[in-house]
């Protein structure tokens, strides 16, 4: 047999689409928190205000979205908020610790 035919013998790997744990969208979002203390993100072709609080108003912030779960880090990388996405509500309050 020769190398190219024993190549072509073996069974190749090949990732599964759907079970595969980063399958879901990814994505790094920088943004400012506005004067009434949220921050916008798009969603599904849906603009979705996230809760922050008046007092962080104006504080640069990164978004890291994976699919629904959402992480909101400060400019040096201080973990603010984390959350899972509601879409069926525009505005995603804070949660009461």
């Amino acid at each position: 047999m020769t190398p190219r035919a024993a190549f072509d013998a073996r069974a190749k790997a090949r990732p599964r689409a759907e079970s595969h744990p980063h399958s879901r969208e990814l994505r790094v979002h920088h943004d400012k928190i506005d004067n009434d203390g949220s921050v916008t993100l798009r969603y599904k072709s849906k603009l979705h205000h996230i809760g922050m609080g008046r007092a962080l108003k104006g504080t640069r912030v990164i978004l890291l979205v994976a699919g629904r779960d959402i992480r909101v880090l400060s400019s040096d990388g201080e973990l603010i908020r984390r959350l899972t996405l509601d879409p069926s509500r525009d505005y995603q309050p804070q949660s009461k610790v």
